[in-house]
């Protein structure tokens, strides 16, 4: 058997989202299927070393580098179908969920969320017009589709009037980087990032859908109303940062409490994790919210939003809250700062619930879809 696999979105720097599902899934897929040829298609030069595929993977390296809608359609339209159909395959595999036209060989799309259809606002205009109008060719052009959660199943048969019967579910991974760290370790990342006090701590890029702008706010009255010495830790790159968000920290009557450690190695972010008071994570839109996970592996309770993805990731193992009300924020934060049975109670239910999300599940999940599409029964 031979597949082929998008991996435009494996990046050595960047392993989070997209990336990280396609490296632990393929590692252990090609791993288990020795005498399947997989050829990994690349957009840029890669060394085979950087990402440790066992050698039945082949690098394939197809330019342009594709990183703007037009060089886009150029690679996937054009190039990578040429390539596709040029070779015998059985299976094309792309973890992004983009799919050629015309494909001569069966075809399986990842699909992770839709959240350019229900806050197309918060793109780009020129990927925001591509998405749109490709985005739903790609998930009828599919053989079949994967998807990471329940919810983002029912929202592609919502939105793109998808047959049930054509998605699978395969679940994100938890990352076994993540634990409990000693109190050694946690005193030490305290010292490092100067964090003398208790702290919330908040983990993914800074984007509009994360929904910062409520939290700031909704942590800003819980410190006025309870006067604790509780700090708001912050982790992840600032890549959307706009004046108004800007105007609002600033109006801020406690935002000398507030860190930003930026993106940060997994080593440290583990200790950050097992340090914190909670983990509250509240975006208005997630397709699953793997930071839930994490926290739930470094024993740390979670607050988390009632919405799309979040309570099935969680499980019943976090307090929920509407990510559109600022007080139901600050009231979850005054729950679970002030009471430690339940944040005992919550931290065995998260210890409990992340058992259920492993990589190597995933990756069985993700191969028994593979078969399904290219129709092949394992015995």
């Amino acid at each position: 058997m031979k597949i082929a696999v998008n991996t435009r979105l494996l990046v050595p720097s960047k392993m989070d989202g997209i990336g990280r599902f396609a490296y632990e899934t393929l590692l252990r897929i090609i791993r288990k299927n020795p005498t399947t040829e997989f050829h990994l298609i690349f957009d840029r030069k890669i060394e085979q070393a950087v990402f440790k595929f066992p050698s039945n993977a082949k690098i394939i390296t197809l330019a342009p580098q594709a990183r703007h809608p037009i060089l886009w359609v150029i690679w996937f339209e054009i190039v990578l179908k040429n390539y596709l159909n040029k070779l015998n395959f059985d299976l094309f595999l792309s973890p992004e969920g983009w799919i050629p036209p015309n494909l001569k060989c069966k075809s399986l799309a990842v699909i992770h969320d839709l959240n350019f259809e229900h806050y197309p606002e918060n793109i780009l205009k020129s990927h925001r017009m591509f998405l749109k109008y490709f985005f739903p060719k790609y998930a009828r052009r599919a053989d079949r589709i994967a998807t990471v959660s329940e919810y983002t199943k029912q929202d592609l048969i919502n939105t793109y009037s998808l047959a049930n019967d054509k998605i699978d579910l395969v679940f994100n991974g938890a990352n076994e980087a993540f634990r409990k760290a000693t109190d050694e370790e946690i005193q030490r990342i305290r010292l490092e990032f100067e964090l003398n006090k208790p702290y919330f701590i908040f983990i993914g890029t800074i984007h509009p859908r994360k929904n910062l702008e409520h939290l700031f706010i909704a942590f800003d009255k819980f410190k006025s109303k309870t006067k604790k010495n509780i700090d708001l830790v912050v982790v992840g790159n600032k890549k959307w940062w706009p004046k108004a968000l800007e105007k609002r920290y600033q109006n801020l009557s406690h935002k000398s409490s507030i860190h930003f450690l930026g993106r940060i190695e997994d080593e440290k972010l583990t200790a950050l994790l097992s340090g914190a008071t909670a983990l509250t994570y509240t975006p208005v839109f997630e397709g699953f919210g793997i930071p839930i996970l994490e926290a739930f592996q470094c024993q740390t309770a979670v607050i988390t939003s009632n919405v799309t993805s979040m309570p099935e990731v969680a499980g019943g193992a976090a307090i929920l809250c509407d990510p559109f009300n600022i007080e139901s924020i600050a009231e979850a934060m005054v729950k679970i700062s002030t009471d430690k049975a339940l944040r005992s109670r919550l931290i065995q239910l998260g210890s409990n619930r992340v058992k259920d999300f492993s990589w190597d599940k995933s990756a069985t999940l993700l191969w028994e879809s593979i078969l399904k599409t290219i129709e092949v029964n394992e015995s």
